[in-house]
């Protein structure tokens, strides 16, 4: 395996060597939004590259139609042509390439250029698949009886909102709602004050299914165009008044930040591995959620990061803080168990649509991918190693996401960050 290009800042690059080469939307001085590839501190402006003539057969169609101002169509054509794409970059930009001289011009530095949504997004679903997360707020709520019947038969989620999906950067604004404080009998509204972040993964739908044909488990796989990291901002406080009997709304629909680049299903493949056993007495999946296959190489070894930075770090040049060290094995249900169940009644899934995960947390302290579960609800703050405490976050309190993909033989590769700040 050549895992060396003559990008210089690939080699060795923590998110983007040349086995990741992940899809996003860029721009550069003031000029349209368009397709690019991250490869070390650079982005390759697809469009550019086959104006060049650096494609030929199915890769240049596939470059031509990913150089667009959003994905969408890109994620349409399915795996075929996302791979035949992947082949081509990965020989394009090895060190043993020839076309140095040619990409020279198309390639911009990552830090001049402004990132964009990878596609438009007609829908957004949010899944409750980390087991731990919801067996603790479960606790918080309902101590005798933390997590529901039906959690261990059904890929919870609920819909989400795609007008308030945001890029990383973008500043989050305090929502406004209505709250109840406790030992009051009627709300009160105006801002949040119990504003929390939620450590996830984002899921990108390919090609996608036609209204009232599902599909099935065994087929799932080839529906995931790539994935990033994804922070569903939640307003505790209202969420808790609100949530009966139908769920999230103002308290979950006011910012989601995502990651800019889409690290494809084929660059995930080596860091694939098996969905984690159930544990003893736990039901087994029904039959239209259960594939072997899946079983044995459908869950995914991804190393995943939560980081504050207060505006007393800012202040001083301090780094942020890690406050949690997570994993996407501690999903207890599958990619693929997600996208069968969300079409199993005929519901239609279209290039770009985005599926949460949920808040991927551990089983224990330090792995926890909420100030919720870290504060026990609020009640024991954070203590960070500035001597600053968090129970909620402030405002101009900056939450940091990142994610490393690791496995013995193969270059390690990354997410990027997801970034937001408060204010």
């Amino acid at each position: 395996m050549n895992t060396h290009s003559w990008i210089a800042s690939a080699n060795g690059h923590p998110d983007f060597p040349l086995h990741n080469l992940p899809l996003g939307i860029f721009s550069y001085g003031g000029e349209a939004p368009r397709g690019g590839v991250a490869i070390g501190d650079r982005v390759l402006d697809l469009g550019a590259a086959v104006a060049a003539g650096a494609f030929d057969g199915d890769a240049r169609t596939a470059a031509d139609i990913a150089s667009a101002s959003t994905l969408n169509a890109f994620f349409a054509l399915g795996s075929g042509p996302r791979q035949a794409l992947r082949a081509a970059l990965l020989n394009l930009l090895s060190e043993h390439s020839h076309q140095q001289a040619r990409l020279e011009s198309a390639l911009y530095p990552q830090a001049d250029c402004q990132m964009h949504l990878p596609a438009q997004v007609g829908d957004y679903t949010d899944f409750y698949v980390g087991i731990h997360h919801a067996t603790n707020i479960g606790k918080l709520f309902r101590p005798d009886n933390p997590l529901l019947p039906n959690y261990k038969y059904v890929p919870v989620a609920y819909h989400g909102r795609a007008s308030t999906l945001n890029v990383s950067g973008t500043h989050v604004k305090r929502p406004n709602g209505q709250t109840l404080p406790a030992g009051a009998s009627q709300p009160v509204f105006g801002p949040c004050q119990r504003l929390d972040y939620e450590l996830e993964m984002g899921v990108w739908i390919g090609p996608g299914n036609a209204q009232g044909e599902p599909i099935g488990i065994a087929d799932a796989p080839g529906h995931i165009a790539g994935l990033c990291l994804l922070n569903d901002w939640s307003a505790r406080d209202i969420q808790a008044w609100e949530y009966q009997p139908l769920g999230p709304f103002l308290s979950k629909s006011f910012a989601t930040t995502l990651s800019p680049w889409v690290v494809t299903a084929e660059a995930l493949k080596p860091f694939r591995c098996a969905q984690p056993p159930r544990p003893d007495g736990d039901p087994q999946p029904l039959a239209y959620l259960l594939d072997e296959q899946d079983q044995q190489w459908g869950a995914l070894d991804i190393e995943l990061e939560v980081l504050l930075l207060t505006p007393a770090m800012r202040a001083v040049g301090a780094r942020a803080q890690r406050v949690g060290l997570s994993n996407t094995q501690h999903m207890y249900w599958t990619l693929a168990q997600m996208i069968t169940h969300h079409s199993a009644n005929g519901c239609g899934l279209r290039p770009g649509d985005l599926l949460g995960t949920g808040t991927l947390s551990g089983p224990e302290p330090g792995q926890y991918g909420s100030l919720l579960e870290i504060t026990e609800g609020g009640t024991r703050p954070l203590k960070l190693a500035n001597g600053e405490e968090r129970r909620f976050l402030l405002d101009g309190d900056e939450v940091i996401l990142r994610a490393r993909c690791h496995a013995h033989g193969v270059p390690s590769i990354g997410f990027g960050e997801c970034r937001g700040r408060v204010g």
